[in-house]
């Protein structure tokens, strides 16, 4: 394939990303499958340390900030890559939810927020998360907030339940989501607020257990209450009321680089697939790969994913170029697209393996249910297909009921 979204740039960084993932990664996935992120610590700090020598650290970030300037269209292709394998993007500084909070700080944080959180973030000293979701609320509809931020003199006082909260386990601080003018109209009434964890009103009241794994460390997500929870309020990103503004601006990207790392897991999942109907015998010379069945799925997850992969960095390059409003259709088409696209070559690449791909051994099974997810943060698919449908049928003559 014709890559018309490389550039000379990309050229020289990708093979040291895909260097590295061959070379530090791949080799102990097996450890790394097995083994709890807080005792995985000190080998992980070793990569991390690795990569910055190599010079590809946080590699979306300007080079001013410590990064290597890489544009949006040139990190999804290297969000790929690191994809292939666990803690791929832990190594580089490039997990969520640190590299939307990264991000946002770096646009819209204030001197001080970019001293006191965004460098040692940049740095990987410390880690933070991003509390929007209520247990009680549609996340579908996130202007439907009860977590409150009420103005007393020169601090505000934060009441209310979150949950979801990825990484918040280990995190040094959280931007939260939270109304500060319930009166205001919808999309006016929240602000996103810097909390640091040590506050004794951001209390972590437990890491919630998804499909049969406890969760901990980076990709944990945790129910936190804020309790009577007082920050001054030089800690606001923004401007009061700009919350669903900054999220939206957030969340564009975001996609983005959820799409191209699903894209790397189905790339890798085919990889599998096929060396694995390539070795495995059915009786005398007869091999899985001579199988029909088999050499349909292989040949359907080739296509899907080669399609995903235009559809998505044509998203970026749109983003890049006429923003993320302009963008929204295909922003909307590459969620809910993408997502379903890896559930289908995830689970053709079990079946392949049998019940080998069921085991805990197997990064398929791991990645079959984290991965399940997918459908569903960030916006579930419903809720991109009925405004991308919305969107279209706009043309027809179909307002919104």
């Amino acid at each position: 394939m014709i890559d018309i979204y490389s550039t000379e740039r990309l050229k020289n960084f990708l093979p040291k990303i895909k260097s590295f993932v061959e070379d530090e990664l791949l080799p102990i996935e097996n450890h790394l499958l097995t083994t709890s992120f807080y005792e995985l610590s000190p080998l992980l700090e070793e990569k991390r340390k690795i990569a910055k020598q190599l010079g590809i650290w946080a590699p979306y970030l300007p080079e001013r900030e410590g990064g290597s300037g890489l544009s949006l269209t040139e990190f999804a292709q290297v969000s790929e890559v690191l994809a292939w394998t666990l803690y791929g993007h832990y190594c580089l500084n490039c997990q969520a939810p640190d590299v939307g909070n990264i991000e946002l700080l770096s646009d819209h944080g204030t001197e001080e927020q970019k001293e006191k959180y965004l460098k040692p973030l940049i740095n990987g000293d410390i880690r933070s998360c991003f509390s929007m979701t209520e247990p009680e609320n549609a996340g579908s509809n996130p202007v439907i907030l009860d977590t409150k931020a009420e103005k007393s003199e020169d601090n505000y006082i934060i009441n209310g339940r979150k949950w979801f909260t990825t990484g918040a386990d280990g995190a040094s601080f959280a931007i939260v989501m939270a109304v500060t003018d319930p009166d205001a109209g919808n999309y006016q009434k929240a602000s996103m607020i810097i909390v640091p964890t040590d506050n004794p009103g951001f209390k972590r009241v437990r890491n919630t257990p998804i499909m049969g794994e406890p969760g901990e460390g980076h990709d944990s997500h945790s129910e936190i209450k804020y309790d009577n929870c007082k920050v001054p309020v030089e800690n606001i990103i923004g401007k009061e009321g700009e919350g669903f503004y900054l999220a939206q601006q957030r969340l564009g990207p975001g996609r983005v680089h959820h799409c191209m790392r699903w894209i790397g897991t189905a790339e890798r999942a085919l990889d599998m697939m096929c060396q694995r109907a390539s070795s495995r015998s059915l009786g005398g010379d007869t091999l899985l790969a001579h199988k029909q069945t088999v050499q349909n799925w292989i040949a359907e997850s080739r296509a899907s994913i080669d399609a995903c992969r235009l559809m998505v960095l044509n998203t970026a390059h749109m983003l890049e170029t006429v923003g993320s409003k302009n963008a929204r259709n295909e922003i909307s088409a590459i969620k809910f697209y993408v997502a379903n696209m890896l559930q289908e070559v995830l689970d053709r690449a079990i079946q392949v393996h049998g019940a080998y791909g069921l085991t805990d051994d197997c990064i398929l099974s791991h990645w079959y249910r984290h991965e399940r997810a997918a459908r569903i943060y960030d916006g579930p698919d419903e809720v991109h297909k009925s405004s991308l449908a919305r969107q279209i049928l706009k043309n027809y003559g179909v307002n919104k009921k």
